[in-house]
């Protein structure tokens, strides 16, 4: 039976950290299952999703506190299920750009979770705009949106929602 585990690491970036941990994942026989690694300012962060047979995950789960130790990391993890109950969300791509300003985030996020639709992935990122240097900011989201939603009207309504707040924007299904 399959197991699994979350892991979520953090800590000052430097090279050798995915070889390290991933190295650590294969050696006690399990699989990375899915996971999001990134570098943020100075700092590596990752959360993953690694499974494998209940003997593979407590071995792992032994390892971590050592393996944190030695890359000066802070890992924290927690056994988990596989997800059920999404055959009838359909994911959609969200893209929002704007000139960057407090809680675009925010006020996404608060669009979809007052239509029950829930946030499966995000992530942001600001940039220069080219030639005038203006801040610009850009955001990327999955949703899952339940397919008896009319997506028309979901869509209409995300583009007037966006309208108003001055949101370059699209909402489209994901291939």
């Amino acid at each position: 039976m399959e197991t699994f585990l979350v892991v979520s690491v953090l800590g000052r970036d430097h090279p050798g950290i995915i070889n390290a941990l991933s190295a650590a994942v294969m050696d006690c026989g399990c699989s990375i299952h899915d996971s999001r690694m990134t570098v943020l300012g100075g700092e590596f962060a990752m959360i993953s999703l690694l499974s494998g047979n209940w003997n593979s995950i407590a071995k792992i789960e032994q390892s971590l506190p050592r393996l944190g130790e030695e890359l000066e990391l802070t890992i924290q993890s927690r056994r988990t299920e596989a997800r059920t109950g999404t055959g009838h969300i359909i994911p959609y791509g969200v893209e929002v750009v704007a000139m960057d300003h407090p809680g675009i985030v925010h006020e996404v996020a608060e669009f979809f979770s007052k239509r029950s639709i829930n946030v499966e992935d995000l992530y942001t990122s600001i940039y220069p705009a080219p030639h005038t240097g203006t801040t610009m900011f850009s955001l990327h989201m999955t949703v899952g949106v339940p397919a008896d939603n009319a997506i028309s009207t979901l869509r209409g309504e995300f583009m007037d929602f966006c309208d108003a707040l001055n949101l370059d924007a699209m909402l489209a299904p994901l291939k």
